[in-house]
């Protein structure tokens, strides 16, 4: 059974805010999914099935919101390998991971979550604290 992390459908049939642009609801996801690329957690299927956009997102010509756009909005367990899953599990869950916390601390001074630009300024400020994160998480499973 494949475990679906996000959609942005999920925010668009939400409490999406009127008067801005759909592709806002790619933006977070985006960003974390973006950062798996970076780090190279992503599943052999998802490589596979992705190379050229994954491509495109390491050579910055689309950013991460433009690569989870472009894969229909959804962020998957098959789409990560099992280190990304583990992480992701621990850090993305929306209810009791760090990221939205994150997200809305490093990248503050939008009117909403949802207003955030899909910048590569903003992108390297979350991912900057995202690294952080994981480094924290790798020495806590492994404490040696």
């Amino acid at each position: 059974m494949t475990v679906v992390y996000d959609k942005a459908k999920y925010q668009i049939e939400g409490d999406f805010p009127d008067g801005i642009a759909f592709e806002q609801a790619y933006v977070h996801t985006g960003m974390f999914l973006g950062w798996i690329v970076d780090h190279q957690l992503y599943s052999e299927e998802f490589e596979e099935d992705a190379l050229d956009e994954i491509e495109k997102f390491k050579t910055r010509h689309v950013t991460g919101p433009q690569l989870y756009q472009a894969w229909d909005g959804v962020l998957a367990d098959d789409m990560l390998n099992d280190e990304g899953n583990a992480f992701a599990q621990s850090y993305f869950d929306f209810e009791q991971g760090l990221f939205l916390q994150d997200y809305d601390n490093v990248l503050s001074g939008y009117d909403s979550f949802y207003h955030v630009e899909d910048t590569w300024e903003n992108y390297f400020k979350i991912k900057e604290k995202m690294d952080q994160r994981f480094q924290e998480w790798k020495k806590a499973k492994d404490p040696a």
